[in-house]
């Protein structure tokens, strides 16, 4: 169990059974979350046409670093890491603030996406966000394909910003049983 700011969670059941569990990210992790992070650009730098491998890659390093300092400076987040068998395959980025927890970033490698993990995680959100009382948000970018999934969930647009959408799912009493 992950819990701070008044707010316990678990991954569901049915994760923990497949072998996945939640920690807090340590600094040994920056290699596998900088991996990851390319790997959820990798579709918008195929597109790029005239940038060697290296350019690519220093690219990616460089948002990479200036992603991390914001949220870490600039945002009061739990940094988890998504495990299965014992192997990072995914992150967590939780704010918690009095209303709303906000998804700062969930993001899986690719072998990890399309399989209902990170479905199974929102809905284990949203019922413990429902049980304090909060709703769960979350900025998401406007071409991201998990954009149907919030949506899905019960998500709606709260504001449109120029990349991302703000997404929220507020808590209700039917759901905060």
């Amino acid at each position: 169990m992950i819990a701070s700011a008044g707010f316990p969670f678990d991954l569901p059941a049915t994760l923990v059974a497949q072998g996945f569990s939640l920690r807090p990210e340590a600094d040994a992790d920056v290699p596998f979350a900088m991996r990851l992070y390319a790997s959820t650009r990798e579709d918008e730098l195929a597109q790029v046409s005239g940038w060697s491998e290296e350019q690519k890659s220093l690219f990616l390093a460089q948002q990479f670093t200036a992603q991390r300092h914001h949220y870490k400076t600039q945002l009061a987040c739990d940094f988890h890491v998504i495990e299965h068998h014992g192997e990072p395959v995914g992150r967590l980025y939780l704010e918690r603030r009095e209303t709303i927890v906000s998804i700062v970033d969930i993001a899986l490698m690719p072998e990890a996406r399309g399989k209902g993990t990170g479905r199974f995680i929102i809905e284990a959100l949203i019922e413990a966000a429902a049980q304090t009382g909060r709703g769960v948000g979350i900025f998401v970018e406007k071409f991201n394909p998990a954009l149907h999934l919030y949506q899905r969930l019960g998500f709606t647009m709260v504001r449109e910003l120029e990349v991302y959408l703000e997404m929220e799912r507020v808590s209700t009493p039917a759901s905060a049983s």
